[in-house]
């Protein structure tokens, strides 16, 4: 369907039988967009630009212009009561109802409610997941199966929101002719939705910002904040933000980018995944930034470490939050062997993080979320956060952080068969709606299939691998699951976005058009 929202400049290509987009919802989508949504468009040529500049030998560097916000003396605003303790985070897909419940009750102290890299942005998980989270906060949340009742616990986390990235458009949506930024849509909706409802509950619109890459793209950010709290008489302010630092050209910019939000910011957050996918796709035409397996790129290879220690002294030097990465391992009911390896990783991995003076860490599943917190309740020792610890001891310059070079390791077989079977599995997952998949015993998202489909083109561009072995290898891969279309399509899809001439910047995009098609 295509028809124009009742009252508004707004088109809807899609159906809305549960009411989410509120007049005022749309009111304000619509004013984003034609306020702010040109800036969007030109930030985004202006990666590509730098893309091209990268591809031709350019390397990144701490900004000259910005070095007087580097040296000045300032401090980001104090986070309200309930941003003050965020030892243990989890996150998951906010258009699964039973999901959102079993996180928010997880006992976590955050739970963020996913609209990207774990969502399928089908229509009815865009607006199922607006929903979910205004019942989430009215409470009335639930869910009936034959085998258990889902209802909200007394004591829930606080709620945090990951709308989509900037490159992202919503397709259903229509303002002024073209599709609405899938960033101001789901930002704008949930904020028109919800903000009257968080204010009276004690709490407020808290959101994650995903796939900044520029202190700039922080800015347009800040701004969108400013336009939406005068637009509903919101004070100045009462939105934060935590800024996930998950491509390699933002590690660059984090005090800018805590500067830019200053007024708005909640912290930073090392999104590990995604990070690792930015410093292959930046600079996959170079030869020296060629990665070996993804299981060998571990938290503790060079380039790695010195992301996240810079991000710890950027954050404390400035009053913010620091956030750890995910941990993304499933417990198995069945097999005690794998739990007791998987959680001893689990738990050195937190430990190096209390240890570097994070103050606090993701996982991705409830089980996980005790672990998690008696690593940082150590830590802590009573305390909410780790900010009295500056890390002043911490000295990165530019060359550690491209220091790609020094990670050990090899390309193998196994290690290219597990990519192909990642990333065609988890291609079809999310081309089914689902955008968290569990598979073999790690839940992968958008930013893990992303590593998977771009080590493989990058391993056969730099001949690590010939196509060949990789086209035999996807042919083993598709005949050992079902024969069913979504499972070609992953297979057409990742082939694509793999084994292309061109690199494809995200492969969500070309997905996002099959998605389409197989709702239609």
């Amino acid at each position: 369907m295509s028809s124009p929202a009742v009252g508004s400049g707004v088109v809807l290509h899609g159906p809305d039988e549960a009411g989410v987009l509120t007049p005022e919802a749309l009111d304000l989508v619509e004013a984003l967009e034609r306020e702010l949504g040109g800036r969007r468009l030109e930030l985004l040529q202006a990666r590509a630009e730098r893309q091209n500049r990268i591809s031709a030998g350019e390397f990144p560097d701490f900004l000259e212009e910005t070095r007087s916000v580097r040296e000045g003396d300032w401090q980001v605003a104090p986070v309200p009561a309930d941003l003050q303790d965020r030892r243990v985070e989890i996150t998951g897909p906010a258009g699964d109802r039973k999901m959102v419940i079993n996180a928010l009750n997880s006992g976590a102290k955050i739970y963020m409610a996913d609209f990207e890299d774990a969502n399928s942005p089908t229509w009815e998980n865009v607006l199922g997941g607006q929903l979910n989270l205004t019942d989430a906060i009215e409470r009335t949340i639930s869910v009936e199966t034959p085998e258990k009742s889902y209802a909200l616990q007394d004591e829930v986390a606080v709620l945090l929101v990951r709308p989509r990235g900037w490159h992202l458009t919503e397709r259903h949506v229509e303002v002024g002719g073209r599709d609405v930024s899938a960033s101001l849509f789901d930002f704008g909706v949930y904020l028109a939705r919800n903000a009257t409802r968080l204010a009276e509950r004690g709490t407020g619109p808290y959101f994650y910002l995903p796939k900044l890459e520029s202190h700039l793209e922080a800015r347009l950010w800040n701004d969108v904040f400013r336009f939406a709290q005068d637009r509903l008489g919101i004070p100045q302010g009462t939105i934060k933000a935590t800024v996930l630092i998950e491509t390699i050209l933002a590690a660059f910019e984090m005090e800018e980018i805590l500067f830019e939000l200053r007024d708005h910011s909640a912290g930073l957050n090392a999104g590990r995944w995604d990070y690792i996918f930015s410093a292959i796709k930046k600079f996959r035409d170079r030869e020296d930034f060629v990665l070996p397996d993804r299981v060998q790129v571990t938290m503790t290879v060079p380039f790695m470490r010195a992301y996240t220690e810079l991000l710890v002294r950027s954050c404390h030097a400035r009053g913010a939050h620091a956030i750890g990465g995910m941990a993304a391992f499933i417990p198995s009911r069945r097999d005690a062997e794998v739990n007791e390896v998987a959680l001893t990783r689990v738990r050195e991995d937190k430990l190096r993080e209390s240890g570097d003076g994070f103050d606090g860490t993701w996982v991705a599943h409830p089980d996980l979320v005790p672990v998690a917190m008696e690593v940082f309740d150590a830590a802590l020792d009573g305390r909410p956060n780790q900010l009295d610890r500056s890390r002043e001891d911490v000295s990165t310059q530019a060359a550690d952080l491209l220091n790609v070079s020094a990670t050990p390791g090899e390309v193998t077989e196994d290690g290219v068969r597990a990519n192909v079977s990642v990333g065609i599995r988890y291609i079809a997952a999310w081309l089914s709606g689902v955008g968290a998949a569990a598979i073999d015993n790690l839940m992968e998202d958008a930013a893990t299939a992303e590593i998977s489909r771009s080590q493989v083109w990058q391993w056969v561009r730099h001949d690590r691998v010939a196509r060949a072995d990789v086209e035999r290898i996807v042919a083993e891969v598709v005949a050992e699951l079902p024969s069913e279309r979504v499972v070609e399509d992953a297979r057409t899809l990742f082939e694509e976005v793999a084994l292309g001439d061109d690199f494809v910047e995200f492969l969500t995009v070309p997905a996002y058009d099959k998605l389409l098609d197989l709702e239609r």
